[in-house]
């Protein structure tokens, strides 16, 4: 019998992990990030509930009386939050007590980046890569040139920000400045200012992507601020129209009580 098949088969009655699959790659040799990503992120997380007295419960919810007994759920790691210098920490309280009543979002605005997080859709070329997204406050896409000297046609600030790619061996680097400052870094107040750089990488290995990103904002922030790693995995589905963002009404807000984001 073959030698390889041997050791394959000894692989398996020992119950050993299959090996990482092959990185696929480009004509030009480049890891090849086309496809759709499950990153982990979308509003799956919010799964409401109608009460019997006709309230509806948003998260945290006990289950349903029907319900059957399940496995308690993995605990959450904790948020993910950027440090401030000490002048500032009373502005970014502030904004999180009355998020409903200061965040973008909630307005249909950009979420600008990091916040938007790891792409959902990547369509790549030896130019350019295009990062697609499906986020709660709509659909959303960022070009990264991979050629020095590429600009946009309107070079004022954005969102999104201007963002620059270039290949650091396997890892895809992207540098996004030129930012508004209209924008929050996470769902808990942390503004930034005009200032703010983002640079993100991704470097993909088999069929998953790692995703890191590391924030600097030195007006505001205390510390370069680098975004706990998020894993992206391929999948064989297609991304769908996003539903439309529909912007709430204020009037109807009684008052500026939130409940804590389990992001």
């Amino acid at each position: 019998m073959n030698a390889r098949i041997l050791i394959a088969l000894a692989l398996v009655g020992t119950g050993a992990v299959a090996a990482t699959p092959p990185t696929p790659r480009t004509a030009d040799g480049r890891p090849d990030f086309n496809g759709t990503w499950d990153n982990g992120g979308g509003i799956d997380f919010l799964r409401p509930q109608k009460l019997a007295d006709g309230s509806v419960c948003v998260t945290g919810c006990a289950p349903p009386p029907t319900a059957a007994p399940s496995a308690a759920p993995a605990p959450r790691p904790p948020p993910d939050r950027p440090t401030y210098k000490p002048e500032f920490a009373a502005r970014v309280s502030e904004l999180n007590t009355k998020q409903v009543q200061f965040d973008p979002v909630l307005r249909c605005q950009p979420p600008g980046v990091p916040r938007i997080g790891p792409p959902d859709k990547i369509v790549q070329t030896a130019r350019e890569v295009v990062f697609l997204y499906e986020d709660v406050s709509g659909p959303f896409f960022r070009i990264v040139p991979l050629s020095a000297g590429v600009v946009r046609i309107d070079d004022s600030s954005s969102y999104l920000g201007d963002a620059h790619g270039r290949w650091e061996g396997d890892t895809l680097v992207v540098e996004t400045g030129n930012f508004n400052d209209l924008t929050w870094l996470t769902d808990n107040g942390a503004f930034h200012t005009e200032g703010l750089k983002v640079t993100e990488r991704l470097t993909r290995r088999g069929n998953e992507i790692e995703y890191r990103a590391v924030v600097e904002d030195p007006k505001v922030l205390a510390e370069p601020w680098q975004l706990r790693p998020r894993r992206m995995t391929l999948m064989d589905k297609e991304m769908a129209e996003p539903a439309p963002c529909v912007e709430q009404s204020m009037d109807l807000m009684q008052d500026d009580s939130y409940h804590a984001n389990p992001r």
